[in-house]
């Protein structure tokens, strides 16, 4: 299914994807994992997060290699649909979640995940920046097979350039609520093709004059905060 942000910044819900346990292993011995996620951009709502927990060998992505079809869409226009897919067939994966909503700026969202394996876990999670042509935050290999119960980790996560479109800030190329314009595009017009730490736009107060983007827009280092804690 297409995904549509701007359904999603029409229907904006903040809360927690499921209940957490208060215990480490549960009666049914899964594992849990509380995933908050909070926005500390100036004016880049975070759409749903998508989150997976593995082991050893999955790779949601990797600098300088081409992103996968199913990032392009998450990078591109917020669908995590194929992203998860791909994930979920993979047979290191051992769960996948995904947020319930549009992060906007200032506000956070909880995310619980869980599974059966005792050791060995790792964590990935990815989210678009909606003001942007294909900016993501989010983090790969996150290992929290050595956290104890209640033991929380903090993450400032970085910005990522897809590599699959043409950072032009151009009206009508960019699903947030900056230009409400086209998500994803499966012709990739990116000369690079590959994954990069994102440069930041350049927006119209930087006289790049066809750009919708304005200053307030931009970021300096971490758009996102992530707190996970064992449960």
């Amino acid at each position: 299914m297409k995904f549509s942000i701007k359904i999603v910044f029409g229907i904006l819900f903040i809360g927690s994807l499921t209940a957490c346990s208060d215990s480490g292993d549960d009666e049914e011995g899964m594992s849990r994992f509380q995933i908050r996620v909070s926005n500390v951009s100036a004016n880049q709502p975070l759409t749903p997060v998508a989150v997976v927990l593995h082991q050893s060998g999955y790779q949601a992505w990797s600098l300088g290699s081409a992103a996968s079809n199913g990032l392009e869409k998450l990078a591109e226009g917020g669908d995590t649909a194929d992203f998860l897919a791909a994930a979920n067939a993979d047979a290191t994966v051992s769960s996948t979640a995904v947020g319930t909503g549009v992060i906007v700026p200032g506000a956070s969202e909880t995310i619980t995940i869980a599974a059966t394996e005792k050791t060995g876990f790792r964590l990935s999670l990815a989210s678009m920046l909606a003001n942007t042509n294909d900016a993501f935050t989010g983090f790969v290999n996150h290992s929290v097979s050595s956290m104890k119960v209640g033991e929380s980790h903090t993450v400032y996560a970085k910005v990522y350039d897809a590599g699959t479109e043409a950072n032009s800030e151009a009206s009508g190329t960019i699903p947030g609520p900056a230009d409400g314009g086209t998500g994803f595009d499966a012709s990739r017009d990116d000369l690079i093709d590959k994954v990069t730490i994102h440069a930041g736009v350049v927006s119209v107060n930087d006289d790049l004059a066809s750009s919708v983007l304005t200053e307030s827009h931009r970021w300096n280092g971490s758009v996102a905060k992530i707190e996970i804690t064992r449960m």
